[in-house]
């Protein structure tokens, strides 16, 4: 390429160390120099916002829409998101094909007094914003408080430590990235709490005309990563999820066969349906979407307003 590529990026912590990792990615698979290669910070909605669920105040989308409309409007060249909080549905003339080596997609559980989920006092109070975690947590612990809580890693550390919460859950992911491994009490299995679709997973987007890009990127992306996304991706296209749709969504690969459990929670968290399926690698989306129907049949729409 003869000009500079430009990285849009949420300005956190941890959204500039994802930043950061695709930028050492296309540095060292491309002949792009360090100083060829730049990120900007980009503050979202999301950001600004922080004392309601997404859900009330724009969704998912909340993270990403100021990042995608500078790549609309050429400003940047690539945006990096955490693929869990995108939108299912890509926007018109934008390209989600590039994803970087998952990393770890399990929830952790940290506490104050390092005592595990099944010690917690009864009435114990669990930070959380997302439905999803906190009807995964109901199943095994129903008799506890659960409080919304939003903002960054850190914030929501300092608010488990200034007493606000009993424990808070968070992705692995985030943590092992922050490198503050230290800080978990507890890690959660997939098969005790599946994670959001796309956990763990650092996606790249740009726009769908930019061929010279699209050749860059092509060069960083993942296979088995990608192949997992689209899997578990497709689910929510199906179920037309949003930030309210309590759907966690996992895939992993053995061999040639890809094999994806899923789970969707009534609206009201009171209904639990599931389904697992297996498929060749190269059907990814194909099994995505049957397992998303398979949900939808199951749950008869119980899981929309």
């Amino acid at each position: 390429m003869n000009k500079k590529i430009i990285i849009g990026s949420r300005g956190s912590k941890l959204a500039l160390i994802y930043a950061q990792n695709a930028k050492d990615k296309i540095v060292q698979n491309t002949n792009l120099n360090d100083e060829d290669v730049v990120i900007k910070e980009i503050t979202t909605k999301g950001d600004q916002v922080q004392d309601r669920r997404l859900s009330e105040v724009g969704g998912k989308g909340l993270f990403s829409t100021n990042i995608e409309k500078e790549l609309q409007d050429k400003k940047i060249d690539i945006a990096v998101h955490a693929l869990k909080d995108m939108p299912a549905i890509e926007t018109d003339g934008l390209r989600t094909n590039t994803f970087l080596e998952r990393n770890d997609p399990r929830e952790i559980l940290i506490t104050k007094d390092k005592k595990k989920l099944k010690e917690l006092k009864v009435e114990a109070i669990i930070g959380t914003s997302s439905y999803r975690r906190e009807f995964q947590l109901k199943k095994i612990r129903s008799d506890l408080n659960y409080k919304l809580i939003r903002g960054n890693v850190d914030t929501r550390i300092k608010k488990l430590n200034d007493g606000l919460y009993d424990a808070i859950i968070l992705s692995y992911a985030g943590i092992k990235s922050l490198s503050i491994e230290d800080q978990i009490t507890e890690v959660f299995s997939t098969k005790e709490i599946i994670p959001s679709a796309g956990q763990g997973i650092i996606s790249l987007q740009c726009r769908n005309d930019e061929d010279e890009v699209i050749s860059v990127l092509d060069k960083i992306n993942d296979q088995k990563t990608s192949q997992r996304a689209n899997a578990e991706r497709n689910v929510l296209k199906v179920l037309e999820g949003d930030c309210e749709t309590a759907v966690g969504a996992h895939a992993i690969i053995e061999d040639e066969e890809i094999l994806l459990e899923a789970e969707l929670f009534s609206l009201d968290g009171s209904q639990r349906f599931y389904e697992k399926k297996s498929s060749k690698i190269g059907n990814a989306k194909s099994l995505g979407k049957e397992v998303g129907q398979i949900l939808k049949i199951k749950s008869n729409n119980s899981y929309k307003r």
